[in-house]
């Protein structure tokens, strides 16, 4: 296959639309649609509904979640400072059991 080969020669004029937020534009594509739209210029243009543009998407309308990451980190220091607790306990655990194998050790002898 060519390099000339590899671009599609399709395009057209298609109106995209996002009926969400109930906004379209017309834009060239190779797109494939049975259906069509009445454009502002009078003519008809194929249609491609899409789910979220531009005017919809939460990163552009600026409607982003705002994350709460202090109650986050609160979390997490909140989970360390148990496993330390627990590790401390495991480890007074340790240390007593120790004890009371040498007191054995020491009364047998």
């Amino acid at each position: 296959m060519s390099k000339k080969e590899l671009h599609p020669k399709d395009y057209r004029d298609v109106v995209f639309m996002d009926e969400a937020a109930k906004f379209s534009f017309l834009t060239k594509s190779t797109a494939k649609s049975e259906e069509t739209i009445k454009w502002e210029d009078g003519k008809e243009y194929p249609l491609i509904k899409v789910q979220i543009s531009s005017k919809s998407h939460p990163f552009f309308t600026g409607e982003e979640k705002i994350i709460d990451t202090e109650g986050r980190v609160d979390r997490f220091k909140a989970r360390a400072k148990k496993a330390e607790a627990m590790k401390s306990a495991l480890g007074n655990k340790a240390k007593k059991a120790q004890a009371e194998a040498k007191k054995r050790a020491e009364k047998e002898q």
